[in-house]
C-alpha cells in the first residue's frame, strides 16, 4: 500500500472509490424516480379511466336539464323525429297489476284421484268386516252366557284398535247397534254402513268429476282456472265457481248425506268421507309463474308517437308530468337511434370535462402537495379515497328507485381532511362534485348541495379534538347544509316541496353513513401505516401503560415532558404547525431515560451518579437515552411519526457540560464524541420540540426567573441552535423563529410568576441558606462542581 501511495496510484484508487459509489446512487436515485413517475400516470390513469367507464351509457340529455314542475328555460323544443311515446311508470305498474288479477292459476288435474278414493272406500269396508264380526261373535256369547265373552269382548276390542279407523264412539254405536240387529234377526235389509259408504262413494265421484281444488277460493283474485292434464296433454280454462275448495267439498257432502241418510248414519258417512277425500286439482306455481312472466314481459312500453316537427314544450311553460314523460321519451329514442358518431361526441364531451376536473386536483397536488406527490403510497391513497365514492355515486345514479343523495360523497374529503389537511380535502370537494355533477346528467342543483355539503363536512373536522364532536357534529353539519341547499332549490319550484320531502330521507341516510368515516379510517391507518390526529388523541392520554411507566419510574423526567409539551404546543399552534402532533411528540420524546433515570438531573435527589464517570461515558450515557427512547417506543409499537421526533429532539448538538469537563481535565477527545448522533429535525414541528426541550430544561435550572432573565435565555438558546445548524433543515422562517420565542416566553413568565412569601416560608428559606453556607465552608471542595452546575440552565439540561 505504502509502495501505490509513493507512486500516486493509492491516493487515486482511493479517490475513484468514492465517485463509482456516487454515480450508482446517482443511477439509482434516477431508476427510482422513473419507477415513481410510471407509478404516478398509472395511479391517474386508472382513475380516471374507472371513471369513465361507468359513465351511464342509456341515457341521452335531451338538449337541456329540467325539473319537473319548474318551468322550461331553453329554447322552444321540437321533435326532430317521430318518436314513440313511452308509458309512464304509473300506467305500466297499473297494466302489471291488472294482468296479475287476470292471469288464471294454473292447476294439475290428478286422473288417479277417483281410483284412489274407491280403493279408500273398499279398504274401510274390508277393515271393518273383522271388527263387525268379533262385536257379532261376542254379543251372542254375552247373550247365552258363555264362559269365553270375557275373551270375545278383548279380541273385539283389539281388532277395533289395530283397524286404524279413528271413528268417533258414536259413530262406531251406531254402525255395531245396527250390524248387531239385523244379523241376530236375520234381516234381509241392507246394512246402515254399507248404504253410508255407497252414498259417500256417489258423492265423491260427484264432487271430483267437477273438480276440487287444493287452495281455498277466497285466497284466489281469479274468476278463472287453468286445468292441466299433463297425461293427455290437454288444458282447458273452467269457471272457478264450477269447482269446489276443499271446504265447500265437506259442505257439499254433509248436506247430500243428510237429504240420503237419517242423522246418525249421516254423521258417520261425514266422519268417513273427510278422511278419505282429496283434492284431485292441484295448484303449480311453477306453471303460472310462467303465464305470468310471459304477459308481463309482453306488455307494450309504448302509447302513441309524437311526430317530427311537433312542439313538445315551448319556453317558458312548467314541464309537467305529461310532458317530462315526453322528453323522456325524446331521450330514450336518441339514445336509440343515436348513431355511433353522436354517442362518440357525447361520450367525448363528458371525458374531456372529466379529466379537466381531475387534472385540476393533479396540478393542485403537484404544486402545492409535493409530499403527497413524491410518495407513491399516499398518492394512491388519495385516489382510492376518491375513486371509491364518485364510483359508488355512478352506480347508485343507475338505480331508478334510489336517490342519488344517499351517497355520503363527503366521507372522502372528510378522510382527506383528517389524514392530510383541510385544503387538500376542500381541493377534493371541488374536484368530487364536478365530476359527479357531470355523472348525474350535469345537475347544477346537485353540484352546489355536494359542493356546500362537503366543503363544510371537511371545515368541521380541520381541528377535530374528540370522538363526539366527529360523531355528532359532523354528520350535523353535513345535513344541515345538505337541507339548507335543496331547501333553496325547492323555493324556487312552482310544485311546492314535494321533491324536498323525497330528497330529506336520503340526505339522513347520507348523514347516518358518515359515521362509517372513524373505521375507515383506522382502516387506512393500518393499511397505509399513517397517524392521524384520532390516534395522536389517544396516544395524549397520561393514563396509558407507557406514560405510568415513565411517571413512575422517571418523575421528573415524566414533569419535564408534560411542561415541554404545553411549549411545544402552544409555539405549534402559533405558526399554523400541528399543536397536537407537538403534543403528543413532546409527551414520548425522553422515554429512553426510563432506561438509567438516575444519570439525569431532574430524576436525582442528593447524588450525582456522573461523579463516578468520566467525562466521555457520560456523554455516552446522555447519549444513549436518545437510541433507548427509539427501541422502547418500537417495543410498544408507537407511530413512526413519534418515534422521529425522539429521533431528533436533540438534533446533533454539543453535550457542552461535559465536553467542558473533559477539556478541564485536558483530555484530548474530539468534539463529535460528544454531540448526538441526530439527525436534525426536518419538520416544523420536530424544530419547535428541540427548541422546547431545551428552554424548558434551562430555565427549570435557573435561579429567580424572572422577565428579563427569561428573555435573554430563550434567546441565546434558541441562538445557539441557529448558529449551530440545528435548523438548517427544518422549514422555519425568522418570522417563525420570532413568534415561537415570543409564546415560550408568555407562557415561562406565566409559569415562573412571583408569588408572595409568607412570614412561615421567609423563616424556612433563611434557615435553609443559613445550612448551606455552613455546609459549605466546611467542606468547599465537595460542592464546587455542584454550584458550578447552578450557574449554567443550559448545561444542567443535558443530564
Amino acid at each position: 500500500m505504502r509502495i501505490l501511495e509513493k507512486l500516486g496510484l493509492g491516493q487515486k484508487t482511493r479517490k475513484s472509490s468514492p465517485n463509482i459509489g456516487k454515480k450508482k446512487q446517482q443511477k439509482l436515485k434516477e431508476a427510482e424516480k422513473k419507477k415513481i413517475k410510471y407509478l404516478r400516470i398509472l395511479i391517474f390513469s386508472v382513475f380516471v379511466i374507472s371513471i369513465l367507464i361507468t359513465l351511464p351509457q342509456t341515457s341521452f340529455q335531451p338538449v337541456a336539464s329540467y325539473t319537473v314542475g319548474e318551468p322550461w328555460r331553453s329554447d322552444d323544443l321540437t321533435a326532430p323525429f317521430t318518436f314513440s311515446l313511452k308509458k309512464s311508470s304509473a300506467e305500466l305498474e297499473e297494466e302489471r297489476q291488472e294482468i296479475r288479477q287476470s292471469t288464471p292459476p294454473v292447476f294439475h288435474a290428478d286422473q288417479n284421484a277417483i281410483v284412489s278414493i274407491d280403493a279408500r272406500i273398499d279398504s274401510v269396508n274390508r277393515t271393518l268386516q273383522p271388527v263387525l264380526d268379533n262385536y257379532l261373535q261376542w254379543q251372542r256369547a254375552k247373550l247365552n252366557s258363555e264362559s269365553s265373552a270375557a275373551d270375545d269382548s278383548s279380541r273385539f276390542f283389539q281388532e277395533r284398535r289395530f283397524s286404524g279407523l279413528d271413528l268417533s264412539e258414536e259413530a262406531w254405536n251406531t254402525i255395531l247397534n245396527d250390524y248387531e240387529t239385523k244379523q241376530l234377526e236375520s234381516s234381509n235389509q241392507t246394512l246402515l254402513i254399507e248404504q253410508i259408504l255407497s252414498n259417500v262413494r256417489n258423492i265423491a265421484t260427484e264432487l271430483l268429476n267437477r273438480g276440487i281444488i287444493d287452495r281455498i277460493k277466497s285466497n284466489i283474485e281469479q274468476d278463472e282456472i287453468i286445468v292441466r292434464n299433463l297425461v293427455d296433454r290437454t288444458e282447458r280454462t273452467i269457471n272457478l265457481e264450477r269447482t269446489f275448495d276443499p271446504n265447500e267439498a265437506l259442505e257439499y257432502a254433509d248436506s247430500q248425506l243428510q237429504r240420503s241418510l237419517n242423522n246418525r248414519a249421516a254423521e258417520v258417512g261425514f266422519e268417513i268421507f273427510s278422511k278419505i277425500i282429496e283434492p284431485n286439482y292441484i295448484y303449480s306455481e311453477e306453471d303460472t309463474e310462467t303465464i305470468l312472466s310471459e304477459r308481463l314481459n309482453n306488455i307494450a312500453t309504448t302509447k302513441g308517437a309524437v311526430e317530427q316537427g311537433e312542439i313538445i314544450i315551448r319556453k317558458g311553460d312548467i314541464v309537467t308530468s305529461e310532458r317530462a314523460n315526453m322528453l323522456e321519451s325524446l331521450a330514450e329514442a336518441r339514445a336509440i337511434t343515436a348513431s355511433d358518431h353522436e354517442k362518440l361526441l357525447r361520450f367525448l364531451g363528458e371525458s374531456i370535462v372529466i379529466i379537466a376536473a381531475a387534472l385540476v386536483f393533479l396540478f393542485y397536488i403537484y404544486l402545492y402537495r409535493l409530499n403527497i406527490f413524491n410518495n407513491p403510497s399516499m398518492f394512491l391513497l388519495v385516489f382510492i379515497v376518491m375513486g371509491l365514492f364518485i364510483l359508488g355515486s355512478a352506480a347508485i345514479y343507475q338505480v331508478e328507485s334510489v336517490n342519488s343523495y344517499i351517497v355520503p360523497i363527503a366521507v372522502a374529503p372528510i378522510i382527506l381532511t383528517i389524514i392530510f389537511d383541510s385544503r387538500v380535502g376542500l381541493t377534493a370537494t371541488i374536484t368530487m362534485a364536478m365530476i359527479t355533477g357531470v355523472i348525474h346528467d350535469n345537475s347544477f342543483e346537485y353540484l352546489i348541495a355536494t359542493t356546500v355539503a362537503c366543503s363544510l363536512g371537511v371545515f368541521s373536522v380541520r381541528d377535530i379534538k374528540n370522538r363526539s364532536q366527529f360523531f355528532f357534529t359532523t354528520p350535523g353539519v353535513v345535513m344541515g347544509s345538505y337541507l339548507f341547499v335543496l331547501g333553496g332549490f325547492a323555493l324556487t319550484r312552482y310544485t311546492g316541496l314535494d321533491q324536498f320531502s323525497t330528497d330529506v330521507l336520503f340526505v339522513v341516510i347520507n348523514s347516518i353513513f358518515i359515521l362509517f368515516t372513524y373505521p375507515l379510517i383506522l382502516l387506512i391507518e393500518k393499511l397505509f401505516k399513517i397517524t392521524t390526529d384520532f390516534t395522536l388523541l389517544e396516544l395524549g392520554d397520561t393514563n396509558l401503560p407507557l406514560m405510568k411507566k415513565l411517571m413512575n419510574e422517571a418523575p421528573g423526567t415524566f414533569h419535564h415532558s408534560l411542561q415541554v409539551a404545553n411549549l411545544a404546543e402552544s409555539a405549534a399552534s402559533e405558526i399554523g404547525a400541528n399543536g397536537l402532533l407537538c403534543r403528543v411528540g413532546a409527551m414520548y420524546h425522553d422515554i429512553g431515560k426510563m432506561d438509567k433515570p438516575a444519570y439525569f438531573i431532574e430524576n436525582q435527589n442528593k447524588t450525582n451518579d456522573h461523579d463516578k464517570l468520566k467525562p466521555k461515558m457520560s456523554a455516552l450515557v446522555i447519549k444513549n437515552h436518545v437510541s433507548e427512547g427509539v427501541k422502547i417506543a418500537k417495543d410498544h409499537n408507537l407511530p413512526n411519526v413519534l418515534i422521529e421526533f425522539i429521533k431528533t429532539h436533540h438534533g446533533t448538538s454539543l453535550i457542552k457540560y461535559f465536553y467542558g469537563k473533559a477539556q478541564n481535565q485536558k483530555e484530548t477527545i474530539p468534539e463529535e464524541d460528544f454531540r448526538y448522533d441526530g439527525p436534525i429535525p426536518y419538520t416544523k414541528e420536530q424544530g419547535i420540540l428541540l427548541l422546547a426541550d431545551g428552554v424548558e430544561a434551562a430555565s427549570r435550572a435557573m435561579k429567580d426567573p424572572n422577565y428579563s432573565k427569561l428573555e435573554n435565555l430563550i434567546n441565546r438558546l434558541i441562538d445557539d441552535n441557529i448558529n449551530d445548524g440545528q435548523l438548517s433543515n427544518c422549514p422555519l422562517t425568522f418570522k417563525h423563529i420570532q413568534t415561537i420565542k415570543n409564546s415560550f416566553l408568555n407562557i415561562l413568565v406565566g409559569v415562573y410568576h412571583s408569588r408572595i412569601e409568607y412570614p412561615e416560608d421567609k423563616k424556612k428559606r433563611e434557615s435553609e441558606e443559613k445550612a448551606k453556607k455552613e455546609e459549605k465552608n466546611k467542606a468547599p471542595d465537595e460542592n464546587s462542581s455542584s454550584s458550578d452546575e447552578d450557574k449554567s440552565g443550559d448545561e444542567k439540561s443535558e443530564e
